[in-house]
């Protein structure tokens, strides 16, 4: 079973506009979940799914939160499993290229491991989809 879910996309914005949208809680709120989030390492957040979006509450703790990098643990409602997310930006020429990678998702048991990482493996698609909308509409930035 794949335990890992990578994800790379480039955008045609600056490193911190990325960085401010994906670190940020009034900006994750606006493009992604209601979130109460601070970057900063030991900082438990809480992201609210509203009930169209058909998701549970996520929780976790911030790890890791340097200049362009940001790890935080991902725990799903109902379940004791840990998993973890890593946001990583690397400056280019034209924006900024962002991967993605969430680890971890062997630590379901059986059946559980292989729906929770196609629901994640989707759940990420549709996130950066709605990250790019959000860059674009609301940043203006290219």
């Amino acid at each position: 079973m794949k335990d890992v879910i990578k994800k790379e996309v480039v955008f045609n914005h600056s490193i911190d506009k990325v960085w401010s949208a994906i670190s940020r809680a009034e900006e994750i709120s606006t493009w992604f979940i209601k979130a109460d989030f601070k970057a900063e390492k030991g900082y438990n957040y809480t992201f609210t799914a509203s009930e169209e979006k058909g998701c549970l509450t996520i929780t976790g703790e911030v790890k890791q939160s340097n200049p362009y990098v940001l790890i935080y643990t991902w725990i799903v409602e109902n379940t004791n499993v840990e998993t973890t997310v890593k946001w990583d930006l690397e400056s280019t020429k034209s924006g900024t290229k962002l991967f993605l990678e969430h680890s971890g998702i062997s630590n379901y048991e059986g059946d559980t491991a292989i729906a929770m990482f196609e629901s994640f493996n989707g759940g990420w698609d549709g996130c950066i989809n709605q990250l790019t909308d959000y860059l674009k509409e609301t940043v203006n930035a290219g």
